[in-house]
């Protein structure tokens, strides 16, 4: 049970002890760290990030201290406060997720795992594990089996039906559903007549994206029973409560932590003066009433 329904998203928020001399980050619902692998990883060739009309294509490629680096530096610092920290994982094969769930459970200052099912596949020719709903159940169910830590699964846009892959991994075994992942995109620098970024391809985030994610979030919170966690080009106060008057129960802050580093505490008081305003007690009252 979180605190608050404001929470970051992977990728956006480092580790949490990045932005904690710029605010008092235990007062958010949750810290999603980045992206964590196996092993350390360099990530992609540079350039990595190219701004776009209303947001930013980024290529980071998973740039992190490894599973086992996180493990002894990052969370014995997390288990000293009251904020819950939600390590995100990434893998190429489902063994990768395994192994990654295994070495966190039972890891004092961490809450739960979020599951990134936007990884290739190398087993599976790279396709994306949340491109169709049997990958998905199957790597969520093997996750779940791992580890006694609550799981939340974090889908990709990527897909033709997002709701059947949603309700899939609420099958196979997810505690929450977080969406969306990115949008795939690129960027050419027309002066050198060559795609901007190092891998080409990259993964749009920002307002830009918002009315997709928001759209998303509507469908997958009338599909499944499990919370449904809100993401995608979240701003201010007025687009989080959007995401929950959608559905969602909780929602994440990601590129707006690029702009203005205490935007996840500024939603968060939006979202308190709004509900004061209101006369709104609880937020469970405004969670899916834009469905009813």
């Amino acid at each position: 049970m979180l605190a608050n329904p404001v929470m970051t998203a992977s990728g956006t928020f480092g580790y949490g002890t990045e932005y904690s001399h710029l605010f008092d980050v235990q007062q958010l619902g949750a810290i999603v760290c980045k992206g964590t692998t196996l092993e350390p990883r360099d990530g992609n060739p540079q350039p990595r990030l190219a701004e776009t009309a209303c947001g930013v294509l980024n290529s980071i490629g998973l740039q992190n201290i490894g599973v086992n680096a996180l493990i002894k530096e990052k969370a014995p610092i997390w288990a000293s406060w009251r904020v819950p920290v939600i390590v995100n994982i990434a893998g190429e094969t489902i063994d990768d997720y395994v192994q990654l769930a295994g070495k966190l459970d039972g890891v004092a200052g961490i809450s739960a795992i979020e599951v990134n099912i936007s990884c290739p596949n190398i087993k599976a020719g790279g396709a994306e594990f949340g491109a169709n709903p049997k990958s998905a159940a199957e790597v969520t169910a093997a996750v779940k089996a791992a580890t006694s830590l609550p799981i939340l699964v974090k889908l990709t846009p990527n897909t033709s039906d997002i709701a059947k892959i949603a309700m899939a991994v609420a099958e196979a075994g997810a505690d929450a559903i977080s969406l969306i992942n990115t949008l795939r995109g690129m960027a050419i620098d027309i002066a050198k007549r060559r795609p901007l970024l190092g891998n080409i391809t990259g993964g749009l985030s920002g307002p830009a994206i918002k009315p997709v994610a928001l759209y998303m979030v509507y469908e997958v919170a009338g599909a499944v029973e499990v919370p449904v966690i809100g993401c995608g080009g979240i701003a201010t106060a007025s687009d989080a409560l959007e995401f929950i008057m959608a559905g969602a129960s909780a929602i994440q802050v990601g590129t707006a932590s690029f702009i203005n580093p205490r935007a996840p505490l500024d939603i968060l008081e939006g979202i308190e003066q709004f509900m004061k305003k209101e006369g709104i007690k609880d937020i469970a009252e405004l969670i899916g009433i834009a469905r009813r």
